[in-house]
């Protein structure tokens, strides 16, 4: 009996050894990204945020790709395409692939991607798609869209997360449970998403470019403080990190364990002004408060030069970028006299900022005491990352700062969403300018490169005018990594290329 015991005690040694082993083997080969705030839903027609865009890039494919220069579209779904010579018939030739269950994915369920986004009434990409006349399979591996009127930007909007496509069987099936269990056409499904806390997700075997895939599993894990999601990094406990904060960059990069990487982005960081709280509603205050905030400052302080001013919701680089449009200068004095004129000396303003986010935070303070130099009076309210947006839809704000990295190559995209009167309020601010309206529309259909080009220009002017919100820097995508993890890569639209990322 006791021998029995004996050996009974060393094979359970041994399995317990051998089930370590197995588990560190699993833990290897799963990547943990260590990210501020949780996603808000696994329905890609339903979200407008990079915290699910980013997730989504890689759990669904879409027709149209962006390569990882962020600057060309290649095949995805869709292995080829015609265009008709009026600009108005798409013609996609889907290749063979399956979703995530097995099913094969079919220009059927394509074309119902396509005018769901378009009809749905919880879309926010329906102003966006509207321009669809008809999508329909002409069979399993042939969609034919028809659009009302030619429209530049069609190919690139195909490439946009918000258009992954989905099993429409299982959505059909069960609406509601998408975010619960999800079924993928891109490199990895979802196995759990513990809400508040991380999303898990797996390989996904059926990918059609699965053999392409390193790791068996990726978890995008919310810490929503700044500092304490680098002490995590810096202790081994996740592989990557993202948002790290600008004053930690210098430090990190002498730590021998760690990588850092700066990829040059499109994201504009602005403050958002609610257009319908008084006396907000007025452009003279609202330049007023342009010329109360140094730009210049914030960048030296809070982005320790990494960052760059911005003059343009159109991001430095981007496509018909107007490099010489309008900068304010920083004048106190004369943004007091102009809200005195404008009968809003000594205004209030509530400031939303995010609790945890230290550079939001710190840009927050700076512009309390800015403004304060002109008569202005803001009261600074800390909310949980978690509600942060929902209080901007609600309109729960006077200024908030938030950021925008583009999901297109095309400028259609963040035009329409901020001044083009969309579904979104015009990114929250409720701004609204008919002339703008009209332009942006215009825009969207001049095949003319010189001659979009100018539209482009002449609504960048238009929007600084009006102050649609303040530009207040542009900066690089702030990453990083131990030295064990290669390929984590962000390409300037903020598409993670996780397919091609590995664990050494």
């Amino acid at each position: 009996m006791k021998s029995k015991l004996k050996y009974g005690l060393i094979l359970a040694g041994a399995l317990a050894v051998l089930a370590g082993d197995i588990a560190a083997a699993a833990a290897e080969g799963v990547l943990t990204i260590g990210r501020r705030e949780d996603g808000t839903t696994m329905d890609p027609i339903k979200s407008a945020q990079n915290v699910d865009f980013w997730v989504f890039s890689n759990m669904y494919d879409v027709l149209v790709r962006v390569d990882k220069t962020g600057t060309k579209l290649e095949p995805g779904l869709a292995e080829s395409w015609t265009v008709s010579d009026d600009q108005k018939t798409y013609t996609f030739k889907l290749r063979e692939a399956k979703f995530s269950d097995g099913t094969p994915i079919t220009a059927g369920d394509a074309a119902w991607n396509l005018l769901r986004i378009r009809d749905h009434p919880e879309s926010l990409w329906r102003d966006t798609y509207s321009v669809i006349n008809d999508a329909a399979a002409t069979d399993d591996k042939t969609l034919v869209v028809t659009l009302k009127q030619p429209t530049a930007p069609f190919l690139s909007t195909l490439a946009m997360p918000g258009i992954s496509i989905l099993s429409r069987k299982a959505v059909e099936a069960d609406e509601a449970g998408v975010s619960d269990h999800p079924v993928s056409s891109g490199a990895f499904v979802m196995k759990e998403w513990r809400r508040g806390d991380k999303v898990v997700l797996e390989r996904n075997p059926n990918f059609w470019e699965a053999a392409r895939v390193q790791l068996d599993g990726v978890e995008w894990i919310s810490v929503p403080d700044d500092n304490t999601r680098v002490l995590k990094l810096q202790a081994g406990e996740l592989d990557c990190g993202i948002f790290i904060p600008f004053s930690r960059i210098a430090e990190l990069k002498q730590d021998p364990k760690l990588n850092v990487l700066l990829d040059p982005s499109t994201r504009e960081d602005h403050l958002l002004i609610n257009h319908e709280h008084p006396p907000l509603d007025k452009k003279e205050v609202r330049q007023a408060l342009d010329m109360a905030i140094d730009e210049q400052s914030i960048v030296d302080t809070v982005t320790f030069g990494v960052g760059t001013v911005a003059n343009s919701y159109i991001p430095a680089g981007a496509l018909y970028y107007y490099a010489d449009n309008l900068k304010r200068p920083y004048d106190p004095a004369k943004a007091k006299e102009m809200l005195e004129a404008a009968g809003a000396a000594g205004m209030t303003l509530q400031y939303n900022v995010e609790a945890g986010n230290e550079v939001d935070e710190q840009i927050a303070v700076l512009i309390q005491q800015q403004a304060a130099q002109a008569g202005i009076n803001i009261n600074i309210v800390k909310i949980d990352p978690a509600a942060g947006w929902d209080e901007l839809v609600a309109g729960n704000y006077d200024i908030s700062v938030n950021y925008w990295t583009n999901d297109i190559i095309d400028p259609d995209q963040k035009t329409t969403f901020v001044l083009g009167h969309d579904a979104n309020m015009n990114y929250m601010t409720r701004y609204k300018n008919d002339a703008v309206k009209d332009l942006v529309a215009k825009a969207r259909v001049e095949f003319d490169p010189v001659k979009r080009e100018q539209m482009y220009v002449d609504l960048q002017k238009m929007a600084k005018e009006d102050v649609n919100w303040i530009d207040l820097y542009y900066s690089p995508y702030r990453n990083a990594c131990g030295k064990h993890v290669d390929a984590f890569y962000q390409n300037p639209l903020g598409r993670f290329f996780l397919e091609d990322t590995k664990k050494m």
